[in-house]
């Protein structure tokens, strides 16, 4: 196909003729040369266009700040799909994160997806499992048991110093990029990482809404590690997998950031397109599963891919993983012993990033997950669809929490934002009418406060909700009553860790390294803020009396001194 000049007024083009569609938008580009492109909750790009010598140079009309110079794409057409490439820089973000990289195909017209190959592995000769130990101060996956961030009894210090050492019974270095949590069962600390050899490997922490991929696609080893959570010792480390990673990460992620699981027999950890690895707690390997690559990032715009977050639950003898991405979205249950596939379930779901909780009560055990289409609750024996709830936002990353009798669903994307209390055991679809906020599944609901990345935590019938800026909000969990609504001290680079509680008092850790403590109940009260000496994206851990905190560089464990 010959490049040519274009021009308005010329009648040739060298482009696809009619309506195109990438991710959420719309465009087309006119023979007269002009263009258009629309995408919900983006201003919409109009201007004009001209190919020469296999780029396309494209102007914008009422153009927004920083968009008034042209910007020149290189430009393939391959049986009627059109793909951009950037030439050069261009200072309109929106012009670049659009298109950049964009394959556009004739609007309405289906993409062919490959199949999904699962695929798994085991020694000839897997080791036995062994007995768990007792399941006294178990916080066995993300954010503990059940994901509810509370434990009791525990005497924890109101101060610390990390840097100092006040308060802090052992630190041990772990290597790598890693914003996934420590889990624990028996005398065992679990965590994991991925490191690069790229020397100068790192994410960028802060409140900002870049979409941007990090650069590093270097060799990674995914590592696993035990640790005696007495002493800090390291046990054992394993390298799960090796190699270039399949898939990119957000600037602000890591290629390890789900938490693994464990019942005391097995941990279980996920590195998203690199598989699922289980070991026993001794370090042996047990099986793994490749699932093959999971594009996950923007659902508006698919070129931008962030990698995954959700992080593995053990329930019974099954594991459940929740993977919602660009092209194909599904739940998982493989066999705990084994590995092997005792369900899968395809989901129309954009992707997410929440890990999926099990709520037991009077009606049966329900599977809970929290997605941008719908938040559905699941049969966890056999995968069955038992409700949804649509209204969610289009970016979802918090866990769904529960009480013996209500279940709490959120996520922060605006505009959306909700909060959902809901009645466990209802059946089908329980999307809310017009303006309704509340329906005889539904208790309460609020929009524009659902936090973006915190989980929030229900705590002696209150519920907590920390936002990434820092907002902190109480709120009566039975009515929805607002009780208060505080900035945490100290925001600087903002919050990504979920709170965790002990004790009448809540932790709070910031993005800058500092761990705020305040007191629980109807009054907010700031405690103490205690520094780190590491930025702190991890959620907390809580043991028989320790505070356990993952930072950039390395595990703390945090109490008073132990008497002799």
């Amino acid at each position: 196909m010959a490049d040519s000049a274009v021009a308005p007024g010329q009648r040739q083009s060298p482009l696809p003729a009619g309506p195109l569609a990438f991710g959420a938008f719309q465009g087309e580009f006119h023979d007269d040369g002009s263009f258009t492109i629309e995408g919900q909750g983006w201003p919409p790009l109009r201007g004009t266009w001209q190919a020469a010598g296999g780029e396309l140079a494209l102007t914008l009309l009422d153009a927004p700040d920083g968009c008034d110079a042209p910007a020149r794409f290189a430009f393939r057409v391959d049986d009627g799909h059109l793909t951009l490439t950037l030439v050069g820089e261009d200072a309109c973000m929106p012009r670049r994160m659009i298109l950049d990289g964009s394959t556009w195909r004739p609007a309405g017209e289906g993409e062919a997806l490959p199949e999904r190959v699962i695929r798994r592995s085991a020694p000839p000769e897997p080791p036995a499992l062994p007995a768990p130990a007792p399941a006294t101060g178990a916080w066995p996956s993300f954010r503990g048991p059940d994901a509810a961030g509370i434990a009791s009894g525990q005497d924890l210090p109101d101060h610390w110093n990390g840097e100092a050492g006040d308060n802090i019974l052992w630190r041990t270095p772990i290597p790598g990029l890693a914003h996934s949590s420590p889990v624990i069962w028996g005398d065992r600390l679990f965590v994991t990482s991925a490191i690069s050899s790229e020397q100068d490997a790192s994410f960028r922490p802060g409140l900002y809404g870049d979409g941007d991929a990090s650069t590093d696609r270097s060799s990674q080893r995914w590592m696993v590690y035990a640790l005696d959570k007495h002493s800090g010792e390291m046990l054992w480390e394993r390298v799960a997998h090796q190699g270039v990673p399949r898939d990119k990460r957000h600037v602000k992620s890591t290629y390890a950031s789900a938490t693994p699981a464990t019942d005391g027999r097995i941990v279980v950890a996920s590195f998203g397109s690199q598989g699922v690895y289980a070991y026993t707690v001794a370090g042996e390997l047990l099986w793994s599963v490749d699932v093959g690559r999971l594009d996950l990032g923007a659902y508006d715009i698919p070129t931008f891919e962030w990698g995954p977050a959700s992080s593995p639950i053990i329930w019974g003898d099954l594991v459940f993983l929740q993977y919602d991405t660009q092209q194909d979205s599904f739940l998982l249950a493989l066999d705990a012993r084994t590995g092997e596939t005792v369900w899968k379930t395809e989901r129309d779901e954009l992707p997410s990033w929440g890990t999926p909780t099990v709520y037991e009560g009077p009606a049966g055990a329900e599977l809970i997950t929290n997605a941008p289409n719908f938040i559905r609750g699941y049969d966890p024996h056999t995968g069955e669809e038992l409700w949804r709830l649509g209204g969610s936002s289009k970016i979802t990353a918090p866990t769904p929490i529960f009480t013996d009798e209500l279940i709490v669903v959120a996520s922060g994307r605006r505009p959306e934002q909700p909060i959902f209390v809901l009645r466990p055991g209802a059946r089908g679809d329980l999307t809310l009418d017009g303006e309704a906020t509340s329906s005889n599944a539904v208790v309460w609901s609020l929009q524009r406060r659902g936090p973006y990345m915190p989980t929030p935590l229900i705590y002696d019938e209150m519920l907590y909700v920390l936002g990434n800026n820092g907002v902190f909000d109480a709120y009566d969990l039975a009515t929805g009553e607002e009780i208060y609504r505080q900035r945490v001290p100290h925001l600087g680079s903002g919050f990504s860790a979920s709170p965790v509680a002990a004790d009448g008092k809540i932790y709070l850790s910031n993005e800058d390294g500092d761990m705020v403590v305040v007191t629980a109940g109807r009054d907010f009260a700031h405690v103490a803020t205690n520094p780190m000496g590491e930025l702190l994206m991890a959620t907390p851990a809580i043991s028989e009396g320790i505070l356990y905190v993952r930072g950039t560089d390395s595990v703390f464990a945090i109490g008073a001194p132990r008497r002799p």
